[in-house]
């Protein structure tokens, strides 16, 4: 027993990981044998403490403003979409047609991001530069290449006559 509690097989279980025959096969085991049913309840209080320990608080005041948004949705008074409330007769009035933008209210006019965008951000910037510098580069080589070009076809001209 110690060993197929050794074996891995009840963290595969605890975390979500197990296939379907593994679920079965823990399942059975725990009805049959009591110390992989407690071990099982063993590992799972463990779990639930690392979860505990790495949970994240939220921020103050988060619980307020939800019961605020709950309370102020069950003060509404329910109402029926105008589509609904109005009559039409003979279709000679069309549907109200609906707003195309949706108002929303926020307290930050910030924009949130992950955190991967910004290396990406900051790779395409760095990318950027160095494209930037390299058609710099190749734009004053171009010039040059000209100017000789130039140069030698007024001496093929002078060599000619």
């Amino acid at each position: 027993m110690q060993e197929y509690i050794n074996s891995g097989i009840l963290e595969t279980y605890v975390l979500g990981c197990a296939s379907e025959e593994e679920a079965r096969e823990v399942l059975y085991m725990k009805e049959q044998h009591p110390e992989i049913r407690s071990a099982l309840e063993q590992l799972e209080i463990d779990m639930e403490r690392i979860a505990e320990a790495g949970a994240l608080l939220p921020p103050p005041g988060t619980w307020s403003k939800i019961e605020k948004q709950i309370e102020e949705i069950s003060l509404r008074q329910p109402t029926e979409p105008a589509i609904y409330r109005e009559r039409y007769n003979d279709n000679t009035q069309a549907p109200p047609t609906p707003p195309d933008y949706i108002n929303v209210e926020s307290e930050s006019s910030h924009m949130r991001i992950h955190k991967v965008w910004r290396w990406v951000f900051a790779a395409v910037f760095v990318l950027g530069k160095i494209f930037l510098g390299f058609a710099i580069y190749y734009y004053l080589e171009n010039r040059q290449m000209q100017e000789q070009l130039l140069e030698l076809k007024t001496e093929m001209k002078q060599l000619k006559k």
